[in-house]
């Protein structure tokens, strides 16, 4: 029988970033506290898993042996000028005693969730430390330091499984774009805030991969002030057909909830409905997911979110539970107050007005450049 694994170590709370920084460490931990208190943690054909960290050969699969020697160094407290050609202690990408450890310990997760699937024993593994999907082969960004993304995905790929990311971070899936740009084995598809008003400013629709990726690349940038409907219906004109032509053999996808209303640094007014919404048009594939966690930074709402992802991978979720309703990101003050659900709330006249006529021109040339690749 196949296992669904939450792949989770008390360790990866022992290298916390420095307080200065937003990217918190304690959201899986505190995810797990939620899950453990309702009882939806483990049970049945659920398990917890602790990850083992990621080998320097496997590291070594993406990112160079510069890199890696430098933040080692890094780690052990020694830093000069040749760290800012890394992208190392600087404002997003700080120099902190345990940058090393916590990174490779995310990554040997989202590998060890790859590995488990790709040999049988998981149908479903997420990795709620995982999701650092700025990182470059030889270059930190967006608190990203090692690519734990592309780790996984290339685990899956040389495992000869066909694979799709959906990526629903607020921010550009860049690295990981960058890592599979010209392959046709690994899809990436990203919807996030518009690069022209978010870091890391790219993302374009016209980024649709070269060479044998041509057309397996999708970037579906999204309008400040998109709302549930208008998202769900961005992935029901653009990321099911996708999904259905390419034929994948497992799933992959970060599930950011820096996309949450009320998120300090970026500007959609989802709630985290749209989480579970979205994990349940992809079960309907019946295909193994790898799952991360991503950004989030309201620390609460994403511990709560990723709680919902956990029962909505789990088949578990059963959309207005029992204590929908009562609280989550709508609220003006965003406190909660029991229950894993945000409540619904409808967007404004004036921002459905703005948001679908952005959209709507957006998801046209989206379809216009990359549908007729997969004969759409």
């Amino acid at each position: 029988m196949t296992q669904k694994a939450f792949i989770y170590s008390p360790e990866l709370e022992a290298y916390p970033y420095p307080p200065s920084c937003p990217f918190n460490t304690s959201r899986a931990g505190k995810a797990r506290a939620i899950l453990t208190s309702m009882g939806l943690l483990i049970g049945d054909d659920k398990i917890e898993v602790a990850p083992p960290p990621a080998t320097r050969e496997v590291l070594e699969t993406f990112h160079t042996p510069e890199y890696l020697d430098a933040l080692e160094r890094l780690n052990r407290g020694e830093y000069d000028s040749e760290m800012l050609y890394f992208g190392l202690g600087t404002g997003d990408c700080p120099a902190f005693k345990g940058v090393w450890d916590y990174s490779v310990l995310a990554c040997g997760a989202s590998v060890l969730g790859a590995e488990w699937i790709v040999q049988g024993k998981a149908s479903v593994a997420f990795n709620p430390s995982g999701g650092l999907h700025h990182a470059f082969p030889d270059r930190a960004a967006g608190f990203c330091y090692l690519n734990d993304v592309v780790l996984g995905c290339e685990t899956l790929a040389k495992g000869n499984k066909r694979v799709v990311f959906l990526d629903i971070d607020v921010h550009h899936t860049d690295g990981v774009q960058a890592a599979f740009y010209d392959r046709n084995d690994v899809m990436t598809i990203s919807l996030h805030q518009d690069g022209r008003t978010l870091f890391p400013g790219t993302g374009f629709v016209e980024e649709i991969g070269e060479g044998e990726g041509k057309g397996y690349a999708i970037n579906i940038p999204l309008p400040m002030g998109t709302y549930d409907e208008a998202y769900l219906r961005a992935v029901r004109q653009v990321v099911l057909p996708l999904i259905h032509a390419f034929g994948p053999d497992v799933l992959a996808l970060e599930i950011g909830a820096d996309t949450l209303s009320g998120d300090p640094l970026a500007n959609l007014s989802l709630t985290n409905n749209v989480i579970a919404d979205v994990i349940g048009l992809l079960r309907a594939f019946g295909k193994p997911i790898l799952a991360t966690g991503g950004g989030g930074y309201h620390v609460d709402n994403t511990a709560r979110a990723w709680a919902l992802a956990w029962t909505a991978l789990c088949g578990e979720d059963a959309g207005a539970d029992a204590a929908a309703g009562l609280g989550g990101v709508m609220l003006e003050t965003a406190d909660w107050h029991g229950g894993l659900r945000d409540r619904v709330l409808a967007p404004s006249e004036a921002q459905k007005c703005s948001v679908d006529q952005i959209l709507n021109i957006t998801l046209d040339s989206v379809k216009k450049l990359v549908f007729p690749h997969h004969g759409l």
